[in-house]
C-alpha cells in the first residue's frame, strides 16, 4: 500500500525557528519613521510590540532562534501535522508530477495562523501586558489570537474587515467565544475609523483599515500591545515551523520539493513554508522554485511597486519597504479575505527583488474550480485563501503533464474552508465573478505612497 501521509513524532519537532535573514545575501531594508525617514530600532518598536517580538524583527545574525519552552508545549498539543501525498489529485490530473501538501488545517484553529499567535501572547505575557489587540480578514488570525490570549490569560480586542464579518459571521462567533471583543472594521469607535467613515460611509473595509483601529487602541490603552498576524519579519519566523517540520516529512518520503508554492496575503504562510528550503538555494545550491500565490484583485507582487509605504491606510505604522498598490488601495470583495492586503511583507518584498521567487495572480473563479477539484479528489474542503495555493499548484502539475516532467510540488494547504461555504455556495450557483484591477486604479492609489 503506498504511504499517503508522513508525520514527526513529538521528539522529533523542531526546537527552533529559522531566521532567513541571517542568510539573505541582501537584508530587509529596516522600517523607518515616517517623519524623520531615520530606521527604526528595537526601542522604537517596542511601544507598538510585545518587546522580544521587536527583537526577533531585527534580528540578522542569529540564523536559528530558540522556541520558549512554554510555546513548544503549546505547539505540542497539535503538531506535528501532516504532509500529504495528493495521489487522488495527480490522477486527475493526469499529471507525472508527484504533488504533497503540508495540511495546516487540522489544527484546532483550522489554520497556520496559531503558530505565531501563541508566541506573540506568550512574550506579551512575559513583559506584563493585560491586553492584546489586532485585526483579521477572513477571520483565521482573529480566532488565533483569541485563543492564544485566552491560554495565556489576556485579554483581546480584534477588529473584523466589515465585509469578511459579514461574509464570515461565525468567525467572529469563534473570537468571542474564546473571549475576545469584535468590531468591524471600519467603525466610530476610533479616530482612524472615524476618518475612513466620514470619507466613504459605504467603505466595506480592508486589512489596512482594521490595523489603522488595531494600532490606535493598542496606543491608546494602558498596558495593550498590538500583534500582528502577517507582513512583519517576527510573524514569518513563527510560520517556519511550518516548512521546518516539512524538511523532515519529505525526507521520510524520500523527495525534495522542485517548487514550493503558498498563498500570498502579507507572506506569513509563504514564509512558513518556504524559507526553510530556500535555505538551501541560498547555502547550498538548490534550485528549488518558490511561487506565492495572490488574488488577481489584489496583485501587489505582480503588479505592485517597491516603495517604503505604510502598512495601515491611516498611516499609524512605520513605513515599510514592500512591494505596495499603495496604502489607500481598497480591494474587491473577494472571499480570499485574507490575502486582501496592500503590500507585501518587508523579506519577502526584498527576496522578490532579488529574484529569488515570484508570484502569480489567480481569479476568483479559478481558485474556487480549484478548490472544488481539491475537496473531490483529497476530501477536503479549503479556505478560499488557501485554493489559491492550490490553484498555482495545478497550474504547474498541468505543465508537466504537457512536458512529462515528474517534477515534485510541495505546497501549503493553510487552511480549512468549513466556514466558508456561504462562499462555495455562491460559487456553485454562479453568482461569483473575477476582479481584476485595472492599471488606472494602482496608479491611482500609489499617489497615496509617501515620496
Amino acid at each position: 500500500m503506498r504511504q499517503k501521509r508522513f508525520i514527526l513524532q513529538e521528539n522529533e519537532l523542531p526546537t527552533a525557528w529559522y531566521n532567513i535573514q541571517a542568510d539573505m545575501p541582501n537584508k530587509p531594508m529596516p522600517p523607518i519613521h515616517p517623519a524623520t525617514r531615520q530606521p527604526l530600532g528595537v526601542d522604537d518598536l517596542a511601544h507598538i510590540f510585545p518587546r522580544e517580538c521587536c527583537v526577533q524583527e531585527l534580528d540578522t545574525e542569529h540564523d536559528f532562534i530558540p522556541i520558549p519552552d512554554e510555546v513548544m508545549e503549546k505547539y505540542m498539543a497539535y503538531r506535528c501535522t501532516p504532509l500529504v501525498r495528493a495521489y487522488a489529485l495527480e490522477e486527475a490530473l493526469q499529471t507525472p508530477a508527484h504533488i504533497y501538501f503540508k495540511n495546516e488545517s487540522v489544527n484546532p484553529l483550522g489554520s497556520h495562523k496559531i503558530n505565531s499567535a501563541l508566541p506573540q501572547c506568550y512574550y506579551a505575557k512575559q513583559e506584563g501586558t493585560t491586553n492584546v489587540t489586532t485585526e483579521t480578514g477572513a477571520g483565521q488570525w482573529g480566532a488565533a489570537l483569541a485563543y492564544a490570549a485566552s491560554v495565556f490569560g489576556l485579554e483581546s480586542a480584534v477588529y473584523q474587515v466589515k465585509i469578511s464579518m459579514q461574509q464570515k459571521p461565525y468567525r467572529s462567533s469563534i473570537m468571542r467565544t474564546f473571549g475576545a471583543a469584535v468590531t468591524a472594521s471600519p467603525s466610530m469607535s476610533t479616530r482612524a475609523g472615524k476618518d475612513i467613515i466620514t470619507r466613504d460611509p459605504h467603505h466595506p473595509g480592508s486589512l489596512g483599515t482594521a490595523i489603522s483601529e488595531a494600532v490606535e487602541l493598542a496606543t491608546t490603552t494602558p498596558n495593550c500591545k498590538y500583534t500582528l498576524g502577517s507582513v512583519l519579519n517576527h510573524v514569518g519566523l513563527h510560520q517556519t515551523i511550518i516548512g521546518l517540520e516539512a524538511e523532515k516529512q519529505m525526507a521520510m518520503a524520500g523527495e525534495y520539493p522542485d517548487v514550493v508554492i503558498a498563498c500570498f496575503g502579507g507572506g506569513s504562510n509563504f514564509g512558513g513554508i518556504a524559507f526553510p528550503f530556500m535555505r538551501h538555494n541560498l547555502k547550498d545550491g538548490k534550485a528549488t522554485e518558490f511561487i506565492a500565490a495572490e488574488p488577481e484583485s489584489c496583485p501587489k507582487l505582480t503588479r505592485g511597486e517597491f516603495r517604503y509605504d505604510y502598512g495601515d491606510e491611516a498611516g499609524y505604522t512605520p513605513l515599510l519597504p514592500m512591494f505596495t498598490l499603495g496604502h489607500s488601495f481598497k480591494p474587491a470583495n473577494i472571499h480570499a479575505g485574507g490575502l486582501r492586503y496592500h503590500g507585501a511583507g518587508m523579506i519577502i518584498s526584498q527576496l522578490i527583488k532579488d529574484g529569488l521567487m515570484h508570484g502569480v495572480d489567480i481569479p476568483q473563479l479559478e481558485s474556487f474550480e480549484a478548490g472544488l477539484l481539491f475537496a473531490r479528489t483529497e476530501g477536503i474542503i479549503p479556505a478560499p485563501e488557501s485554493s489559491h495555493a492550490i490553484a498555482a499548484a495545478i497550474r504547474e502539475a498541468q505543465r508537466c503533464r504537457l512536458s512529462g516532467e515528474p517534477r515534485v510540488i510541495l505546497f501549503n494547504l493553510s487552511g480549512h474552508g468549513l466556514i466558508d461555504m456561504s462562499a462555495y455556495d455562491q460559487y456553485l450557483n454562479g453568482d461569483l465573478t473575477n476582479h481584476r484591477v485595472s492599471d488606472d486604479d494602482i496608479s491611482e492609489t500609489l499617489k497615496s505612497v509617501p515620496q
